[in-house]
């Protein structure tokens, strides 16, 4: 198993091996880069071209209709359009990291596309671009700073969130000879710096201010700045290369090229060299030994990657890289390093040589070393072949380790099966293993399905133990796009098919998708297979569906997602439908009375009535009424049309429809007449002291403003009875101390409550002497003693209880008058007498 033609090819660069293994032979036709613009993605993503309308196109030689075409990295095409953007000649072109693919014009528009040549939303970086017209553009991951005739410089930091930023004034007469940025993680303020070459000094402009580094260095005709944002690759007027640190405070190397002519391309490989190139020349030149030289035939592209550079050039996609080291110890010529000695005893093995046993014994203590290293090496190859013949080493020599984790050889081989995948040519997704783990398998999934390289990407999350989930949707969303002609009943059928591979997935997602797509029948069809309430009921309602959405909401016992129908339906329809759609549905008609019944009343009285609620109705006016209430101007105003009366008054006339509710309709009757009665007297009193008393406070309060004749009138209209009339009338002459009148009123008749009242309310008022005028008229002997003994005559009451002959009335007597000790004996006395005369 020879290792010479392996790394014959490998190119040594001081103590450094670099190879430049093919990736693909291109498989577009009729695409000259000379002629074109190309943007290629990093990670292996896409290409894209479009005819450089700068250049001269012979007449005949290809169609006037200029298109945007996007390849694959192995020129597989992916999708193509025709480029009608009105915005001037395109003056930069770039892909972000989501692989959006963005154009400027020099009108300063910036049109987006999506790696379909979908035109997504375009913006624009202001007036000034307009104004000015934008001549030149530096990209980054996911930002770019253009440059206008007005020597402006204008930044875009992030196009996710794209709000243009116009930087510090640079001050310059001319363009500057080559201008590069330093992204924003790597700068101390966290904001893009572009550095601009001007004359012989390097301008570094911010959104703050400007700075003027490396005086005397330059005129420098191209720079680009490394990965990690630390160093400076420069090519001087004068021929030289010259790599610095990024404050220009420390030059690392300096090497003199053969020409002074500045490469059309330079570009960072790895970290470790730096690329120029010239029109027939790749030049690769490290901090040490003599550089090393390709020679192209045809126009050469790089696209600088983590870990490498890709070249693109009309026929072919090469990728150049340093060599790894495991590689090296296993390949190298001569070499005699366990994983070398390793690999050949596998060739020995594969042979039936006897040599294989004297390799094993030869790095019998540096085996498990010796299996790393082909295991590294297999990681980092493209050849599939090779990638086998490597892990079967590393298997080969795992069997005689006894102390080494055998779950390696599963873990690479899994890895590569990947990586395997998504180079072939059809995916054309050239990854090293580098760039993969810095991608991430999620994001190469993602990569993957916005591709519409669904099935790959489900059968690589299925081999990984990842979440399928996001492909079966993006799968599911996409053919809904995709198939306008095919029947919903048959899409149906093929969605639900993929759908059900996926537990937990969301229906309701994809149908919003139909939905959004014009296709509201499939999604109300795709929308029934969603177990989740909470994400079917909206969408239900979104697409119009919404008697079900109720059902299936009712079905939830979910308050909230009731209510959410219930409101949604009240905006849409009018009240009389919403009402006939509720009748039927105990709690959606439940949840909306105890709503409406704290914010929407006029509502829930159109409800009630359409229902034929009447009493329900009748309750909600004398509510409304009693609100009315604390509202101090409701009281004011005509007495007979009052907004109080009227409310009461309808509520009577609904309550007299029904007859279980007789009661309430007397009640709202006479609250109704009494509220009119109230509304009378305080116009005529001019005092707001009467609406919302009772009828006893009514006739009370009439009595002592002295208007007799209107509380007669009240009790008349309210049947008020004659001891409930003597009552109320006793204690209010009593209240105003007219003492004449209530002794003119005790003489009328015989007052049907008897005189006690007359004597409680005197001493109420606290006139003993007008107490003592109704006291001698009290018929009982027993009221007799307690009143005198309310106004404090003991010898009186004694006379009286004696009358009564009630030892026990006469002992609480005594305790009245506990602090006179005559008057205590004389009850003691009248007590004993009768205590006497009992037991004889």
């Amino acid at each position: 198993m020879s290792t010479v033609s392996v790394a014959a090819e490998w190119q040594l660069l001081y103590n450094r091996y670099y190879r430049k293994p093919e990736l693909y032979q291109m498989q577009w036709k009729h695409v000259d880069l000379t002629r074109n613009k190309v943007a290629c993605s990093p990670f292996g993503g896409p290409i894209a071209v479009i005819r450089d309308d700068a250049k001269i196109v012979q007449l005949y030689a290809e169609s006037a209709l200029r298109k945007l075409r996007i390849f694959n990295s192995a020129g597989v095409q992916i999708a193509e359009t025709v480029w009608k953007n009105p915005g001037g000649r395109l003056v930069g072109m770039s892909w972000t990291d989501d692989q959006t693919l963005i154009c400027i014009t020099q009108d300063g528009t910036v049109y987006r596309y999506d790696i379909r040549a979908e035109p997504l939303e375009s913006l624009s970086l202001g007036k000034d671009c307009f104004t000015h017209s934008v001549v030149d553009c530096v990209f980054w991951h996911n930002g770019v700073v253009c440059i206008n005739e007005a020597f402006q410089v204008f930044c875009i930091p992030d196009f996710k969130n794209p709000n243009p930023i116009k930087l510090a004034d640079p001050g310059l007469e001319d363009f500057p000879l080559s201008m590069t940025v330093i992204e924003p993680q790597y700068t101390m303020s966290g904001n893009v710096e572009v550095l601009m070459a001007v004359g012989d000094h390097v301008l570094l402009v911010e959104e703050d201010g400007i700075q003027q580094l490396g005086v005397g260095i330059g005129p420098l005709q191209k720079m680009v700045v490394s990965r990690n944002g630390k160093l400076l690759a420069s090519f001087t007027h004068d021929g030289r290369l010259l790599v610095m640190t990024t404050d220009f405070s420390n030059i690392i190397f300096d090497y003199t090229c053969e020409s002074a002519l500045p490469p059309e391309q330079l570009a960072w490989c790895g970290m470790d060299s730096v690329l120029l190139y010239w029109d027939d020349m790749l030049l690769m030149v490290g901090p040490y030994g003599d550089p090393v030289r390709y020679i192209y035939d045809e126009q050469v592209l790089l696209i600088p990657e983590c870990d490498g550079v890709r070249i693109l050039s009309n026929t072919s996609m090469e990728f150049l890289h340093r060599v790894p080291d495991s590689t090296v110890s296993v390949f190298q010529i001569g070499s005699t390093l366990p994983a070398a000695l390793l690999y050949d005893a596998l060739d020995h093995f594969d042979r039936r040589s006897a040599k294989a046993d004297e390799n094993l014994r030869l790095i019998r203590s540096s085996l498990p070393e010796a299996v790393e290293s082909c295991i590294d090496a297999a990681g980092h190859e493209f050849d599939v072949q090779q990638q086998r013949t490597l892990l079967r080493a590393a298997s080969y020599g795992q069997a005689f380790c006894s102390h080494f984790q055998r779950d390696h050889i599963q873990e690479i081989s899994k890895t590569l099966r990947v990586l395997n995948a998504v180079r072939h040519s059809e995916i054309g997704i050239p990854l090293s293993i580098q760039q993969y783990k810095v991608l991430t398998p999620s994001v190469l999934i993602a990569r993957l399905i916005n591709a519409h390289h669904h099935l790959l990407a489900l059968r690589i999350s299925e081999y990984l133990g990842m979440n399928q989930e996001v492909v079966i949707m993006h799968w599911a969303c996409t053919k809904i796009t995709t198939s306008s002609a095919t029947p919903d009943a048959n899409l149906l059928e093929i969605l639900l098919d993929k759908l059900k591979l996926c537990k937990g997935i969301s229906y309701a997602a994809v149908a919003a998708h139909a939905d959004k797509s014009g296709r509201r029948k499939l999604a109300a069809l795709l929308v029934e297979h969603e177990p989740r309430s909470s994400k079917q009921v909206p969408l239900l309602l979104s697409i119009g569906e919404e008697d079900t959405a109720l059902t299936k909401a009712t079905e939830s016992g979910d308050t909230d997602l009731v209510y959410l129908v219930l409101l949604h339906i009240w905006q849409k329809r009018p009240a009389l439908e919403l009402f006939g759609t509720i009748q039927s549905r105990p709690l959606p008609r439940d949840l909306f009375i105890s709503y409406a019944r704290l914010y929407k009343h006029e509502f829930l009285k159109d409800f009630f009535l359409s229902t034929g609620q009447l009493q329900d109705v009748a309750f909600l006016l004398w509510k409304e009424s009693w609100e009315l209430a604390k509202n101090p101007m409701a009281s004011k105003g005509s007495p007979l049309h009052g907004p109080r009366i009227k409310l009461v008054e309808k509520a009577h006339g609904l309550f007299a429809e029904t007859k279980e509710h007789v009661f309430e309709s007397k009640a709202a009757e006479e609250h109704a007449k009494l509220l009119r009665i109230q509304h009378e007297l305080e116009v005529t009193t001019k005092q707001a002291i009467f609406v919302d008393s009772s009828i006893s406070d009514t006739i009370r309060t009439c009595i002592v403003l002295g208007n007799h004749r209107a509380a007669n009138k009240v009790k008349t209209e309210f049947k008020v009875s004659e001891k409930r009339w003597y009552w109320l009338k006793v204690f209010a002459l009593a209240t105003i101390r007219d003492w004449d009148a209530l002794e003119k009123f005790s003489k009328e008749k015989r007052p049907p409550i008897g005189y006690k009242p007359f004597v409680e309310a005197c001493v109420e008022a606290e006139d003993k002497g007008e107490a003592l005028k109704y006291i001698p008229k009290l018929a009982d002997p027993r009221e007799r003693a307690e009143a005198y003994a309310g106004i404090g005559m003991a010898k009186e009451a004694a006379d009286a209880a004696s009358q009564a002959k009630d030892g026990e009335l006469l002992g609480r007597l005594k305790l009245t008058f506990s602090q006179n000790a005559a008057a205590a004996s004389i009850f003691d006395t009248l007590r004993d007498r009768l205590t006497f005369q009992g037991t004889s």
